[in-house]
């Protein structure tokens, strides 16, 4: 397997009532590669948006979720969430604030 780039570990943000209101106190929810470790999604995001200083990662793997269709049972994909904590005297992510 290829080595995973800055740009491949952070897939998508992750927009729910939760990670909305979290924002306020500078955590930032985001859907990351399986394969990411904290300090490579610590890189990411301070690579990716500038002025940014992550004071703090936090990971969580959660399993895919039993579908059924007729008699067809199957699982959805694993995914990786993170919440990014942010510094005191870090500038915000754009990319959430007209949300």
């Amino acid at each position: 397997m290829a080595a995973i780039q800055y740009y491949d570990v952070i897939l998508k943000p992750v927009v729910t009532e939760k990670s909305m209101n979290e924002m306020g106190a500078k955590k930032y929810t985001f859907l990351v590669h399986p394969d990411a470790n904290k300090v490579m999604i610590k890189e990411a995001v301070e690579k990716m948006f500038e002025g940014v200083e992550v004071e703090r990662v936090n990971t969580m793997n959660l399993d895919g979720k039993k579908k059924t269709r007729g008699r067809v049972t199957g699982k959805t994909a694993a995914t990786k969430k993170a919440i990014v904590t942010l510094t005191e005297n870090s500038k915000d992510i754009e990319i959430f604030t007209g949300l």
